[in-house]
Formats: C-alpha cells, sequence, structure tokens
C-alpha cells in the first residue's frame, strides 16, 4: 500500500496578495509588538508575574506575534509573485477573473490566487481549489464539471479578463 500522496500547494502570489501579507508583517514587527512589548514591561513592573493576568495574557501574545512574524517572513520567501497576465489572456490562468454560471442559471465571479489570498465573500478562490483546477486553460463558453463534497456541479465560463482587485 503506497503512502497518500500529498497535493503540492502552488507557490504563487498575486502584487495585491504580496503588499497584504507584508503590510501585515510590518504591522506586526513595528506597531503591534513594541505595544505589546510595553504592555508586558509596566505588568511586570507591578511585581508577582505568577498571578498577574496582564503579563501572562502579554507573554502570550508576544509569542503568537513572534510565531506569525517568523511565518510571513519565511512564506514571503516562498512565493512567486505573479505581475504580468499572461500572454493568452483568452484562457484561465493564475490571476484571472472567471465569470460563470452554474446549472441554476445564477452569475458568480471568482478570482484565481494563491492560498495566502483567499477570501470566498470577496471571490478570491485558490489556485489549488478544484473549481480552480477544473477552469484552468479553459476558455469562454467552456463548461467546466467540479466534483464537490455536495456532489457534482457544472459551470459554464461566460467572460474572463485580467486586471487587478479592485
Amino acid at each position: 500500500m503506497q503512502p497518500e500522496k500529498q497535493q503540492q500547494r502552488a507557490l504563487y502570489i498575486t502584487p495585491e496578495g504580496e503588499k497584504k501579507l507584508r503590510d501585515e508583517l510590518k504591522y506586526l514587527w513595528k506597531v503591534k509588538r513594541p505595544q505589546v512589548t510595553d504592555a508586558v514591561r509596566e505588568a511586570a513592573a507591578l511585581g508577582d508575574r505568577s498571578e498577574n493576568a496582564e503579563y501572562i495574557y502579554g507573554k502570550k501574545q508576544l509569542r503568537e506575534i513572534d510565531r506569525r512574524v517568523r511565518y510571513l517572513d519565511k512564506r514571503l520567501d516562498q512565493l512567486t509573485v505573479v505581475y504580468r497576465p499572461p500572454s493568452d489572456q483568452s484562457k484561465v490562468f493564475f490571476g484571472a477573473w472567471v465569470s460563470l454560471l452554474d446549472e441554476q442559471d445564477q452569475a458568480r465571479e471568482y478570482r484565481i490566487v494563491g492560498a495566502d489570498e483567499i477570501d470566498i465573500d470577496s471571490g478570491l478562490i485558490s489556485i489549488d481549489t478544484p473549481l480552480a483546477r477544473a477552469l484552468l486553460k479553459r476558455q469562454v463558453g467552456d463548461e467546466v464539471e467540479v466534483t464537490t463534497p455536495g456532489g457534482k456541479r457544472w459551470y459554464e465560463i461566460t467572460s474572463i479578463r485580467y486586471q487587478p482587485a479592485s
């Protein structure tokens, strides 16, 4: 019996996604961490640290901030920023906004982005999702079938565009 093959996550990100991650890293390192460090210092000055809730909570916050900073720093080094749209913009590739019609003729629009940018409410789906994988290299008028936990779904591609998120 072979061990299950782990699915490789794409290491792409849009320029907007990279900016968001870099802004978060900068905020955590330059603003949030110094604030929490000051609060911990003030709480420590109050005396007994073993029963000092502000001190204990502050130390926990610092650990969480440091963990996130390490993750973001490492992750940003791994990612490839995709600055340019593909030469063939008639097909779906990374960064595309894709308009779809589902079986009930309901229109939906999604942008295919990196795993670090997912925001379903804004229509941003990971390139690693079954829907995005089914859409890749397709063009307007193509129908795609996607297997979801709720069963098979069909979509028709009605438009494809490449432009930054608004």
